[in-house]
């Protein structure tokens, strides 16, 4: 069922009116000294008007340096629904930044912001998981998404969440176990992933088998994905009418197939057919992900015994505009071809 957007409009019973600024330099450090006013209102019209100033790297490196992060971290926990938005409409544009997110990192707000994982207001819960996004993207983000505990509840979070809010948590993962997958295995992070695969929204289906593929990276992820049984749901998905779940999931069955039990599951589900497809389709963006799988598939017997007669439809491969594709091809051909 479809679920309404989250709308980033203030109460209606708050005025949107914006301080007036002092010129130059002076600007910013007198929004800083009005995010500590006792005065409700005061706060709110310096977080409205530093949301505007933050836009500019510039005043990014300036805020930056005049302490204003460790303000808006005590102004995460604030009882003011709206001060908890604009601090995180803050941060979140700041994240947009390089330097930004250096300075969030550096600051410790990654952990200040897991306070708001429960938040009551749908805005701030989605701006405080678009930060986490935007801080996984680099490697030492990721690290901090990491160190601060927060893979586990994260997992957790993608059974209840609103949908927009469970494609940047997935987002999120996708760079975090990229690094580290241990953490998200004993979540019972494989079983979540398993159901998010035949969820209703295309970009939910896609990006669950995107973090499939990087949890199945790695060796206890490929034993995981195995034990779960979630090699035949991927098989499934192969002939879904959406090119990015296909590239994704042919990508997760892919790194899945490296091992025996993965192949021998794979086989199991007949696999072998809606691959061919995708190889046959010219226009294919699984095409690559897909001779690869059939390469590993080859390696079995039964698998090797199918193949050989399709070798034209790889043959044809060996003309495609991709060197990447011609040279899947070649290999498949002599995996194919190869007798004991």
């Amino acid at each position: 069922m479809a679920q309404p957007r989250i709308s980033a409009y203030l109460p209606p019973d708050i005025d949107p009116t914006k301080a007036p600024l002092a010129f130059g330099r002076r600007a910013l450090p007198k929004l800083n000294e009005e995010l500590q006013s006792p005065e409700l209102l005061t706060q709110q019209r310096a977080l409205m008007a530093l949301c505007d100033l933050v836009h500019d790297p510039e005043k990014v490196y300036q805020a930056i340096a005049l302490g204003f992060l460790d303000n808006l971290k005590t102004l995460l926990v604030h009882h003011d629904q709206t001060v908890r938005q604009k601090t995180t409409d803050v941060l979140s544009i700041m994240a947009l930044h390089s330097i930004g997110r250096q300075g969030l990192i550096q600051s410790g707000v990654i952990s200040a912001l897991t306070g708001l994982l429960d938040d009551p207001v749908d805005i701030c819960r989605k701006n405080t998981h678009q930060i986490f996004d935007m801080m996984a993207k680099l490697p030492e983000g990721a690290g901090g998404v990491l160190r601060a505990d927060l893979i586990p509840p994260l997992v957790l979070k993608l059974k209840t969440e609103l949908d927009e809010i469970q494609e940047l948590i997935l987002d999120t993962l996708s760079n975090c176990l990229r690094v580290e997958v241990s953490e998200a295995l004993a979540a019972g992070a494989v079983t979540v992933l398993k159901e998010k695969l035949s969820h209703p929204s295309t970009a939910i289906r896609s990006k669950a088998a995107w973090v499939l593929l990087e949890i199945s990276s790695h060796a206890e992820g490929k034993i995981a994905v195995c034990k779960e049984g979630v090699i035949p749901l991927l098989v499934s998905l192969l002939e879904d009418t959406q090119p990015e779940v296909q590239v994704n999931t042919t990508g997760a069955l892919m790194f899945a197939a490296v091992t025996p039990q993965g192949r021998s599951s794979a086989m199991g589900a007949e696999a072998i057919p809606p691959l061919l497809k995708l190889v046959a389709e010219e226009t294919s963006k699984a095409r690559l992900n897909a001779i690869k799988t059939l390469t590993l598939l080859a390696e079995l017997p039964e698998g090797r015994q199918t193949l050989l007669d399709h070798r034209d439809t790889f043959q044809r491969c060996l003309d495609d505009p991709s060197e990447a594709v011609q040279r899947a091809a070649q290999i498949a051909i002599t995996v194919i071809e190869w007798k004991p």
